[in-house]
């Protein structure tokens, strides 16, 4: 009972307070309010909305079921992402807001031709109600079932019970989605994120003092001392994520997601202007790095517990919260578990509707569809492919080598030839669009043939990184050949693309302290290489803290003193 009312009180306090903060918006009335918030999103509606598009029961379940299995190797997803969501800060973010677009995908129509839109908007579609949608739901069931047990309570067999909650949790997800638009969806988001970080951290923390009878530090020592190979941040080369994967797929990986990925790009396009998206890019940066702790971590501490006698991985994490969690602290985690899977859920809903709406919609199908139209259209089709994604999501159980793990093999169907597209179209002027419609239909059609139907001995990972470097290499020299007039762009002025002056010092200190992660949990590192380490840290704390001098001496108090 108590954790039933826990459960309501927070999700109707987060429903309460997203209806607050729109009431008075009508955001819902044109496209642009409905998909991008009317550009008006500050920088910590953005950091929380994209870390929890991102940080969902997929990572949860996924992710702790994968360090169940292999241990601190992947930790790679969380610590590459930090770098990389600095490089969409500084790089991407301020092309993208000079540009004034909506979605990735018409950036590349200007780029390149309507095709490549049409084209891209299609790969990123298959990409949701593929490899997202049912996979979110379908994580999020297994943590219900296991902190409710739903089964037990409606006196049915689990797979019913994962249909209950397949469809329960995806209708109401939809409707969250639908008739929200994008700045409810931020604002909850936000608020659900101080939720599963706090809650995360939480059953951490009484994981460890399970294992060291009340003593947290205690627990840690017994986990580490009685599994030190667990705690490795460096994989093997026949391992699950060998450390050379780093720097050739999972670089290309994580780029695509952070940089070009529609759903979590989305948040930023809506920022009010470059400073305060940069603040919330960077605040998301920073959260990742701590990430580890609320969904790496526990899959350890799992494997202590339960001896590693878990028949599927998947269902490490969720048993683990409803063994040490107090039962008014497990309403609260349920409630903020379903936060996260709405979020992800109706997060890649909004992106997928914007996608066909803005896209194909108005720009092949109907071009003098008024905002309403557009906006209606966005909600039946949000309302058809929450449908699509509820039937499929129970087929995706008991994936060979774990849900995280199936859902990078099927991005990586999209996310090399998306991404070498959109980085040739920012870095060059002159590479035709022929180049680009050839390299987004040949790097999908290369990456399934050579992982799914011929299956060649190389890790999946590697064949991303091949593969993007093909993409690239076509592109340029088909630019080489047959080059297209210069490529000129163009600020439209719909927000102001003035950076945030700590911009570039925070994005040092997140660089170093994701390096730092890899350093100290990497067992035998060489010697030369801990004092190249040191002088590099030296030398990035020395600048950032010269930097936040320098911005002390600008402030109004201290000018006003000189």
């Amino acid at each position: 009972m108590l954790a039933f009312l826990s459960f309501m009180g927070f999700t109707l306090f987060v429903a309460g307070f997203a209806y607050y903060k729109t009431r008075n918006a009508h955001l819902t009335d044109s496209a642009e309010g409905y998909f991008l918030g009317g550009r008006s999103l500050t920088g910590v509606y953005i950091g929380g909305s994209m870390l929890l598009m991102n940080l969902s029961t997929e990572h949860l379940v996924g992710l702790n079921g994968l360090s169940f299995r292999t241990g601190f190797i992947v930790m790679a997803w969380e610590v590459m992402a930090a770098m990389t969501i600095v490089l969409f800060a500084i790089f991407f973010l301020p092309r993208y807001l000079k540009l004034g677009i909506s979605t990735i995908p018409e950036y590349l129509e200007r780029r390149f031709d309507k095709q490549t839109l049409t084209i891209t908007s299609i790969l990123f579609l298959g990409m949701y109600v593929i490899s997202l949608l049912p996979i979110v739901l379908y994580t999020g069931a297994i943590a219900l079932e296991s902190l409710f047990q739903v089964s037990h309570v409606f006196n049915v067999d689990k797979d019913t019970a994962m249909w209950i909650m397949v469809w329960g949790v995806g209708g109401m997800g939809a409707l969250y989605a639908v008739f929200g638009g994008i700045k409810a969806i931020a604002v909850a988001d936000t608020m659900n994120g101080v939720g599963l970080i706090v809650g995360g951290l939480m059953v951490t923390l009484f994981a460890l003092a399970y294992v060291g009878d009340g003593n947290v530090w205690s627990g840690l020592v017994e986990v580490y001392q009685s599994h030190p190979e667990k705690f490795n941040s460096i994989g093997d080369q026949d391992s699950l994520v060998p450390f050379s994967t780093l720097f050739t797929g999972l670089i290309i990986s994580n780029m695509f997601f952070w940089c070009t990925n529609q759903s979590i790009v989305q948040k930023a396009l809506g920022a009010k202007n470059l400073a305060e998206g940069q603040k919330g890019v960077l605040l998301c940066a920073f959260f990742k790095l701590m990430i580890p702790l609320i969904i790496i971590l526990p899959g350890i501490i799992a494997f202590h517990v339960f001896q590693g006698q878990i028949d599927n991985p998947d269902h490490a994490y969720p048993n683990l919260v409803q063994l040490v969690l107090p039962e008014v602290l497990v309403g609260f985690f349920a409630a903020v578990v379903v936060g996260a899977v709405f979020s992800t859920f109706s997060g890649g809903l909004n992106s997928s509707v914007t996608l066909f709406t803005v896209n194909i919609f108005k720009k092949s199908l109907k071009p003098n569809a008024t905002e309403a139209e557009t906006v209606k259209l966005g909600k039946f089709l949000g309302l058809g492919l929450a449908l699509v994604s509820m039937i499929v999501a129970p087929l995706v159980a008991n994936a060979p080598d774990g849900l995280f793990y199936l859902i990078q093999q099927l991005q990586g169907i999209f996310n090399s030839p998306i991404l070498s597209v959109v980085l040739v179209g920012l870095l060059t002027k002159r590479v035709p669009a022929i180049a680009a419609k050839l390299g987004l239909v040949f790097g999908m059609s290369a990456y399934i043939l050579f992982n799914f139907v011929v299956k060649i001995d190389i890790h999946f990972f590697h064949l991303v990184g091949l593969l993007f470097v093909i993409n690239v290499l076509f592109m340029l020299i088909v630019g080489y050949f047959y080059p297209q007039q210069a490529y000129e762009e163009v600020y439209t002025e719909q927000v102001d693309i003035k950076p945030w002056s700590m911009s570039l010092p925070v994005s040092v200190l997140i660089t170093l302290g994701s390096v730092s992660m890899y350093i100290f949990l990497a067992q035998n590192v060489p010697g030369w290489l801990m004092n190249g380490y040191y002088i590099l840290a030296s030398v990035a704390l020395a600048y950032v803290f010269w930097s936040i001098g320098r911005e002390l001496m600008k402030s109004p108090r201290m000018v006003a003193r000189t």
